[in-house]
């Protein structure tokens, strides 16, 4: 799957997360200190914290992505990996930031979830996050289709830190057509959307 999109003078391309892709997904991962301090895009797959090493973080990834059991849209110039979105059903990615308030207003799990977005240092501002969400949209449409949620973090023109914004910025969402659905902590969003089949 290919989704093309135009950032300045670079053309992106979106390709998924497979064994062929891993060696520069891992590339921008070491590059960025294993992401957020050796996440390696595992802290929605299982919860994080004490005893678990980024060596452990980075094994678990690859196997998953060998197995079959992650997804995520990376976007590429040329043949460097930007950044990413992971995106995957409930079972695939249990953890959700603000659990409490989410679980409150809980009517019925999604189809889909998209968890998490990564632009590496240096190559913000250049139309990843969308080029990522337009890219899993895609994906999860010839996958079926169905319900999809997201968790942005509404920046009201406040400045915020872009590991605050890992679970994606709203304009993003937005744009793609997902609706607010209810509020899971000060800045951050339910947001929905469904997904046609492709």
């Amino acid at each position: 799957m290919v989704f093309m999109g135009g950032a300045g003078e670079t053309e992106l391309s979106v390709r998924l997360l497979t064994d062929e892709t891993w060696p520069a997904f891992a590339r921008l991962v070491e590059a960025n200190n294993g992401v957020w301090g050796g996440c390696w895009c595992m802290g929605f797959h299982v919860k994080l914290g004490k005893g678990r090493t980024a060596a452990e973080n980075r094994s678990e990834k690859e196997q998953r992505v060998q197995e079959g059991r992650t997804h995520n849209a990376l976007v590429f110039a040329g043949d460097e990996c930007l950044g990413w979105c992971q995106f995957g059903s409930p079972e695939e990615l249990p953890e959700v930031k603000s659990r409490r308030l989410y679980e409150k207003g809980l009517v019925a799990l999604p189809d889909w979830r998209i968890t998490c977005f990564f632009t590496g240092k240096g190559l913000r501002g250049r139309g990843v996050a969308d080029a990522a969400l337009g890219g899993a949209l895609a994906e999860i449409a010839r996958l079926g289709g169905g319900t999809v949620e997201g968790y942005p973090e509404e920046t009201d023109d406040r400045k915020v830190s872009g590991s605050f914004l890992h679970t994606g910025p709203m304009a993003a969402f937005e744009k793609h057509g997902f609706t607010r659905t209810r509020p899971i902590s000060p800045h951050r969003w339910v947001v929905t959307r469904t997904v046609e089949p492709a």
